[in-house]
């Protein structure tokens, strides 16, 4: 089981946190294309399950899968939404990335008057506890020495 990689958006489509562990390609354009492609692709995808649900989805969309991976995907009330690419054999993280909302982002961000809400995050403390916390996660890979 593996971590691809990982983003924050807030409402407006902006990405205040990425990361990448085990990516093995590169989309081939730049990171701000790349993150506008995602931040779409959500936007649409959520609309896409609202409107053609045919029953009234509590929690809405929370993943999808490809032959190659899975994007999981969790809201906050606020709007911002976390998203983690992994392989298929990770089965349902919305506690996870609850978790990491909760206890990192909230505790690191959102407590924190360095950091703007609005702004991608530059804590060096929130990169270090997010990694961590991603590190730790039973579906990621143990590298043997």
């Amino acid at each position: 089981m593996t971590v691809y990689n990982f983003y924050i958006f807030d409402r407006n489509g902006t990405c205040l946190h990425y990361a990448e562990w085990n990516r093995r390609k590169q989309s081939g354009m730049d990171k701000e294309e790349e993150y506008k492609l995602m931040y779409g692709m959500i936007h649409s995808i959520k609309s896409f399950v609202n409107r053609i649900s045919p029953t009234d989805l509590k929690d809405g969309f929370l993943n999808f899968r490809t032959s190659q991976y899975k994007l999981h995907f969790y809201e906050t009330p606020s709007g911002l939404k976390f998203i983690m690419n992994t392989d298929l054999s990770v089965g349902n993280i919305k506690d996870v990335l609850h978790q990491m909302y909760s206890n990192i982002f909230v505790e690191y961000v959102v407590r924190n008057p360095m950091c703007a809400l609005d702004q991608p995050i530059k804590s060096e403390l929130f990169e270090s506890k997010m990694d961590d916390f991603v590190r730790g996660l039973s579906f990621f890979p143990m590298r043997v020495a």
